[in-house]
């Protein structure tokens, strides 16, 4: 780990103006980091992947809604630093959000769920080996312009959908397929201002630049997710199929919102983790429900229709068939599930 300077924060806006410390231009560093869990960060410093001249210490922040967890007439607010397994736990989640909770449970180990924070997750960066391990040379997340070894490598663990001939790594993170099938949107606080952002329009595809991940700038604070009210999200799922059930990150997931009257869909949500390269929302294959009987035939069409972009490689081309017959099964189980009126 190499050296950086370390500060402290109570409240938000002292964690942003700390970005602007020394700077004489009064600019964000762009090299400084919040830390609030930990559990992507210190692990990337270690090794030598992220090496921040600055570390902004925020678990001290006093901020009432960047720790809080409200329900009410118009959905549920979620703090930045309330943490996972606080979340996952909320009865007012657990009851009008379920795949929330369940995406959050199934996420990582019960100790990482404890430390790590929300607005943190929906930040974590890629799994990816070759961005992981910097004896490759050639990753343009972490070298722009040096080139993608994944994608004449070892790919099994690389994505199919939302990929550029610079990057096919996947996004690893569950919640962020749970917030972007609510509609969610993300607060978030800056050196000049404060504004609201759809959470689908939060990360960008790697295209050309797989190195810039997020439409953040330099210093700004996720401080809050809101999720508007929607009495049917009560029938929602998230489903996760990994090599293991114990702490493994998906090779395919689908978060399911069902609007039903009868066996008739009136709205669905969805939304695909570890095949793609950001959270990704299904629009074509809701479109494909709407008005539908959810019988065989429906989700399998809507199925193929997630997948119909689909490009795989060498060692994945395995995940196109896997996303298909998750997202049929979650859409499934879904249907099945017996909500209170």
């Amino acid at each position: 780990m190499r050296p950086f300077q370390f500060s402290r924060a109570d409240d938000a806006k002292s964690a942003i103006m700390a970005h602007t410390a020394g700077n004489e231009s009064g600019a964000p560093h762009t090299t400084s980091q919040y830390l609030a869990g930990g559990t992507t960060l210190l692990d990337l410093m270690k090794l030598d992947v992220l090496q921040p001249a600055r570390v902004v210490d925020i678990n001290r922040l006093q901020d009432g809604d960047l720790t809080k967890v409200e329900f009410g007439t118009k959905g549920l607010h979620l703090g930045a630093m309330v943490r996972m397994s606080e979340a996952a736990d909320h009865p007012d989640v657990v009851w009008n959000f379920p795949v929330i909770a369940q995406a959050l449970d199934l996420a990582a180990s019960a100790q990482i769920r404890n430390m790590a924070a929300l607005g943190g997750n929906v930040l974590q960066r890629t799994r990816c080996t070759y961005f992981r391990d910097t004896s490759y040379s050639n990753c343009n997340k972490r070298s722009p312009g040096s080139g993608c070894a994944a994608l004449e490598g070892i790919n099994r663990s690389h994505v199919v959908l939302g990929t550029s001939e610079q990057c096919i790594a996947a996004y690893p993170g569950d919640f962020a397929q749970a917030l972007i099938a609510l509609d969610a949107q993300v607060e978030v606080s800056g050196p000049s201002r404060k504004r609201m952002v759809e959470f689908a329009k939060l990360h960008r595809l790697p295209g050309e630049a797989p190195h810039l991940e997020t439409t953040l700038a330099p210093g700004e604070l996720i401080t809050a997710f809101h999720i508007p009210a929607a009495p049917f999200a009560r029938r929602s799922l998230f489903l996760k199929i990994r090599d293991r059930e114990s702490y493994e990150f998906a090779l395919a997931s689908a978060a399911v919102v069902l609007d039903l009257d009868g066996d008739t869909v009136r709205q669905a949500r969805i939304a695909l983790g570890g095949v793609a390269t950001v959270p990704w929302r299904a629009r074509g294959a809701e479109d494909r429900l709407k008005g539908k009987k959810l019988d065989g035939q429906a989700m399998k069409a809507a199925a193929d229709d997630a997948f119909a972009q689909a490009k795989p490689h060498e060692h994945n081309k395995f995940k196109i068939e896997l996303g298909k017959r998750t997202l049929v099964r979650a859409l499934r189980q879904a249907a099945s599930l017996e909500v209170p009126a």
